[in-house]
């Protein structure tokens, strides 16, 4: 029996990735937390505030989807804030210190990141490395390769107008990297929504064995999987270069957490096989909704690390207790 005819006798059945009803908790909690934000300060319920917010989360929006992709098929991607560093240094090497246009700096980045999931997807299928330490062992090799292209100083002098693409607001909104979050946002919905492919990602996180009698080439579609995480990775650190204008290697540190953290909060399981893109948006959300209201509220950041902690725990026991009942 095929997956496709596995889906039952009422019709395809869809998994809950589009619509919220698979994340009605972090919905709820989410509204919730946003109408106490309007609430405790007056400053939340402004379009500015609502735009900052979106500038604050491109970065994690972007990383998260990634994630998602890793997670469904119960894999884990340690290596993810290192490799935004690498494909951050990289695209400052070609393009300020070897004078390359930014199309090919950009180009060569997002290569260098597709190859660092690659060898972690082949680690993993090849090899038979569990997820965790491959892709640990990538983290410390991404930050290494990271350092030395520079000896560990940071480089300055990107083009004008790549830093003021991440500035200018288009029709006094979006800026390009907001709109680049967006779109990655659309695709990923879509490739779950009308592709096989996405479909695959819940057979394979379910039972990989049965997807694998079922038809569906495991080993590949891991080694994709880990691939595309890593160059949407490197494409969250083009852009984070471009909001910055500079690039260093230290930047990155505990990115990956705060992606497995966004997942997690949408609703997302550690185990595989449930959860989506749509989830993961609206955990993105709660992560820098809570953020932005926790600095406007004078909040400590160490105090701020503590409360996401907590946000954190109480997602994964709501999972436990679901899957439970």
């Amino acid at each position: 029996m095929s997956a496709m005819q596995a889906q039952g006798r009422n019709g395809p059945r869809l998994p809950e990735f589009f619509s919220v009803s698979g994340a009605t908790g972090p919905l709820i909690g989410l509204l919730l937390l946003c109408a106490f934000l309007a609430i405790a300060t007056d400053s939340f319920l402004s379009v500015r505030n609502f735009l900052n917010i979106l500038d604050q989360i491109t970065v994690l929006g972007i990383m998260a989807v990634g994630m998602t992709f890793v997670i469904l098929i119960a894999g884990i991607d340690l290596s993810v804030g290192s490799v935004l560093a690498l494909s951050m240094m990289v695209l400052g090497y070609l393009n300020v210190e070897a004078g390359m246009p930014m199309g090919v700096a950009i180009t060569g980045a997002l290569i260098v990141s597709g190859i660092t999931g690659a060898v972690a997807g082949l680690l993993i299928t090849v090899f038979r490395v569990p997820p965790f330490i491959a892709t640990l062992a990538m983290m410390s090799i991404a930050r290494g390769l990271a350092n030395m292209i520079t000896d560990g100083s940071q480089i300055i002098g990107f083009p004008a107008w790549f830093n003021m693409s991440a500035i200018i607001r288009h029709g006094g909104f979006l800026t390009m990297t907001v709109a680049v979050m967006l779109a990655v946002f659309v695709i990923a919905l879509l490739f779950q929504r009308y592709r096989k492919g996405g479909r695959m990602l819940y057979a394979i996180g379910g039972n990989p064995e049965v997807a694998r009698l079922a038809g569906i080439n495991v080993s590949l579609a891991t080694v994709l999987v880990y691939t595309m995480c890593s160059v949407l990775a490197g494409l969250a650190g083009i852009l984070l270069a471009a909001r910055l204008d500079a690039v260093q290697p230290s930047i990155g540190v505990a990115y990956e957490l705060d992606a497995i953290a966004a997942v997690v909060i949408g609703g997302t399981s550690l185990s595989g096989g449930t959860g989506g893109i749509g989830g993961t948006i609206i955990g993105v959300l709660i992560i820098g909704v809570l953020r932005n209201g926790l600095n406007l509220l004078s909040v400590s950041p160490f105090l701020q690390s503590v409360v996401i902690g907590l946000v954190i725990v109480l997602a994964v026991a709501a999972e436990t207790f679901k899957n439970r009942r």
